[in-house]
């Protein structure tokens, strides 16, 4: 197959541990993922022609204008163009479709994808206070108890209402993912829990909100993650890993004029995405999506096509998503174990599922992967971006 002069390629990849980062800047963990990219990519820093910055922040650090950080990130970056990129949880995505539309567009040849967060510093109420500046604020939905955990708990309770309780379910996710996460050495969380704890609420596996268990419940993290997007001609005799196709679905934001049951905007984008790749969810070798919550995943298996509606438990049952299943998902631990600081969440899925079809996966690698799909998803399911990835050579 001969591909379009522009195709977007990710030649470079840059990634900081996950976790807990006290006394470090949002720009010491831009500088860090940055560096390791543009290296990662044999390129010169000089040659780049964009940098695109992904940040949540809304209070979370005290430095505003991220885009302005271009050039203390890679002095070589002075005078070039630089943009910030907010969509919530799917900031990053958001970044990357960013970049590759200006290789698309002719607009760019190399370009820096960097997304950070720095989330650990602050208490965990402020944490959930600005995070709920995601959710629609003008009907109050803002002010649930319990913030995001409160919100992802009455998704769970209408999740019930439909189909049963999914609470044994999100335990197995739970399990899977932590189990996963040992796996991967830039998580924030490595350490296993069976199904058994994940199930039960207790003094260590407390309910956070309503029926949401801690082990439901993606950390608070702090961390970075680049990459660098080459147009295919100028990748030269680089690896690298084509995004063969992406969708971005925007819902409505308010949550009491939505079917809270199912991710319909998910669903969307999977099917959207499908059709420009000229792919089936039976072509992919694995998926990294995204677990805030572990309900989160269950009905991600929905809509993207996994299992009919209210019967997600059965991939888990049949062990269709672990690592060794049909189609593994999260096999980074995901962000229930790897970590969820905001900005850097998206650019991280890209990072973790191009190093597996590349055979860069360590400890975590899948045999022989080709074809990848990425779910990101900014909001209680508004902002859902997918892209499709593959290895290039």
């Amino acid at each position: 197959m001969t591909l379009p002069a522009r195709d977007p390629w990710m030649v470079g990849f840059g990634h900081t541990r996950f976790g807990r980062h006290p006394g470090t800047s949002l720009e010491t963990l831009l500088q860090d993922a940055a560096r390791e990219a543009i290296a990662d990519a044999r390129l010169d820093p000089a040659e780049l022609d964009l940098a695109v910055i992904s940040t949540y922040n809304h209070g979370l650090a005290a430095q505003g204008f991220a885009a302005g950080l271009a050039a203390q990130v890679v002095p070589e970056l002075r005078f070039k163009p630089s943009l910030h990129v907010e969509s919530a949880c799917a900031s990053g995505s958001a970044a990357l479709h960013v970049g590759a539309q200006a290789i698309f567009a002719g607009e760019a040849d190399a370009v820096l994808v960097v997304g950070a967060e720095t989330m650990t510093h602050l208490p965990t109420a402020r944490v959930g206070e600005v995070l709920l500046s995601a959710s629609y604020v003008a009907n109050r939905e803002a002010e649930v108890a319990g913030g995001f955990a409160g919100a992802f708990s009455n998704v769970m309770d209408a999740y019930a209402a439909r189909f049963g309780d999914p609470s044994d379910a999100c335990a197995q996710i739970a399990a899977k993912n932590h189990g996963n996460g040992c796996r991967n050495e830039l998580a924030h969380l490595r350490r296993p829990y069976d199904v058994a704890f994940c199930a039960t609420p207790s003094a260590e596996n407390p309910l956070v909100a309503g029926c949401i268990r801690r082990t439901d419940c993606s950390p608070i993290s702090d961390g970075a993650a680049a990459i660098v997007l080459m147009a295919h001609e100028r990748a030269g005799d680089r690896p690298g890993v084509r995004l063969v196709a992406r969708s971005h679905v925007t819902d409505t934001m308010p949550m009491r004029v939505r079917d809270m049951s199912r991710l319909e905007g998910c669903g969307i984008a999977w099917r959207r995405a499908f059709e420009r790749g000229g792919v089936a969810l039976d072509d992919l070798d694995f998926v990294e999506t995204h677990d805030c919550f572990t309900i989160a995943e269950l009905m991600q298996y929905e809509a993207m096509g996994l299992t009919p509606p209210g019967e997600g438990k059965r991939a888990l049952d049949e062990g269709w998503v672990s690592a060794d299943g049909r189609l593994p998902v999260n096999v980074s631990g995901g962000l229930k174990a790897k970590g969820h600081p905001i900005g850097a969440t998206g650019v991280s899925m890209h990072v973790m599922a191009a190093r597996q079809l590349l055979g860069r996966g360590g400890d975590m690698q899948l045999r022989d992967p080709g074809l990848a799909g990425v779910f990101n998803m900014g909001g209680m399911g508004v902002s859902n971006y997918v892209s499709l990835l593959e290895r290039a050579r």
